[in-house]
């Protein structure tokens, strides 16, 4: 069985580079306030038989909630934007992320579960951990483009019409949030 010990670590570079470091916690932050402003605004128009606590929500009233929810989605797009586009050209997206299959991902995952997945090289992403990025990568585009009918469905119908209408976008965008969180 392999050794349950954390390898040693050695002193010197960071795992991640610092403008990864800086993008994580920025888009952590604005999905964060996204998300929490987004509940106050499902709360004047639930999709569903329930509302969120005014507790938990930010935005007091539907104005501050949207206020606060674009403020959040242009710090998230920006940065996002930095994000994707910093780890394409520095290869990173490519080296790191690539290639992912359901084979490999079923493997790592059968491993995992088994505690015999190998951690000798913090550096490397396993199959299961690159699968789980390119999904956040991939919902978080989806909660993008469901916002963008939301917000501008006039101005979007194509895109409308392909997440099936502005109710549809409603709740696939609901449920990419869930799917986050």
């Amino acid at each position: 069985m392999p050794s349950l010990k954390p390898p040693p670590k050695k002193p010197g570079k960071p795992l991640q580079p610092l403008w990864l470091r800086v993008t994580h916690w920025i888009n952590a932050l604005a999905v964060l306030v996204m998300v929490m402003s987004g509940w106050r605004i499902y709360d004047a128009s639930p999709i569903f038989d329930f509302v969120f606590p005014s507790g938990i929500t930010l935005g007091g009233w539907l104005a501050g909630a949207l206020q606060w929810h674009f403020a959040g989605m242009w710090l998230f797009v920006l940065n996002g934007l930095a994000y994707l586009l910093l780890n394409i050209a520095t290869g990173r997206f490519a080296h790191r992320m690539l290639p992912v299959s359901l084979r490999g991902v079923l493997r790592d995952a059968w491993l995992a579960l088994r505690a015999r997945l190998s951690h000798a090289d913090l550096g490397h992403y396993n199959q299961v951990q690159r699968a789980a990025y390119l999904f956040v990568i991939a919902d978080l585009v989806l909660q993008v483009l469901s916002g963008l009918v939301i917000w501008k469905s006039v101005q979007f119908p194509l895109l409308r019409e392909l997440l099936g209408g502005y109710e549809m976008a409603r709740r696939i965008h609901f449920f990419c949030m869930v799917a986050i969180i």
